[in-house]
């Protein structure tokens, strides 16, 4: 069981005059500290061309490092097959110098909604995206809302390794996780990127549970993440909430005794708790 983030982090309580390198280097530890991994930039690198972001980024970590493109549709771009024609080309770039994993982020699949030619759009576009891509693991990460259930088949039928999900903002999202093969990987976006959302590890460890259920996927194919990026919340509070994520996926990976003895009794059975035959743990 693995943790990682979703979207960006703030910006670290540097001097003013802190360099990108300083800044990049302060995220990737926090995220390292906090048990993370596949780390990230935190989006700290501004415009600077992706393998050359990546380059730089392996080289402050110790941890794998994952690199992070907005996908055809959420750029903006008129001509979608065009774009992903150039990711296509920054993918393989990628995969050549070493990258072990690109997350693709599409926020614009929530406003596809049932229309037909939307999908079929869509579809095009991450199949020229992906064509022809091997020795590195691709992500889709869908943010910020849910897919509308009649693009189910399509996201299904995507060759991507894994599916990173929003089951906060999203939580129709639970339809596509239980109908993705359980050959493939599944990111569970279940912390809140809010200020003052209960973070206890109930939740998370449940989210992981029951992906992991799913036509025999097993934890070994699924992650913890942020729902979606932390970069507006305060330094300090994006901090605390990377703590409560690597926590989590470290709970999730024990065996089932230790973990009923580590959380909430009235997350797992609520008559022993009621009955008062099972202690809290303290937090």
């Amino acid at each position: 069981m693995f943790a990682t983030l979703l979207g960006g982090l703030p910006r670290p309580p540097l001097p003013d005059r802190a360099t990108a390198d300083a800044l990049v280097g302060a995220v990737v530890e926090a995220q390292a500290t906090a048990g993370l991994e596949p780390v990230t930039d935190g989006g700290w690198w501004g415009d600077r061309p992706a393998l050359e972001a990546w380059r730089a980024t392996a080289a402050l970590a110790n941890h794998a490092v994952k690199q992070v493109l907005s996908g055809p549709l959420s750029m903006g771009e008129d001509d979608t097959l065009v774009a992903a024609a150039a990711l296509n080309r920054i993918v393989r770039d990628l995969a050549d110098a070493g990258c072990p994993l690109v997350e693709i982020h599409e926020p614009a699949i929530g406003r596809i909604g049932p229309d037909p030619s939307g999908w079929d759009r869509f579809a095009r576009a991450h199949d020229r995206l992906t064509e022809g891509v091997a020795g590195i693991h691709l992500s889709l990460a869908i943010t910020g809302g849910s897919a509308d259930a009649s693009g189910i088949p399509t996201l299904v039928g995507l060759p991507y390794a894994s599916l990173a999900v929003d089951l906060i903002a999203g939580p129709d999202n639970w339809r596509l996780v239980r109908a993705t093969p359980g050959t493939r990987g599944i990111v569970c976006g279940a912390l809140s990127p809010l200020a003052g959302s209960d973070d206890g590890p109930e939740t998370l460890v449940w989210a992981a549970a029951y992906a992991a259920s799913g036509d025999g996927r097993g934890p070994d194919r699924v992650g913890l993440a942020t729902a979606s990026s932390l970069a507006r919340l305060p330094w300090a509070t994006a901090i605390a909430k990377l703590e409560r994520l690597g926590a989590a996926a470290r709970l999730a990976a024990l065996p089932a005794e230790a973990l009923r003895a580590a959380l909430d009794p009235r997350a797992i059975d609520s008559r022993s708790a009621a009955l008062g035959s099972a202690d809290r743990p303290a937090r």
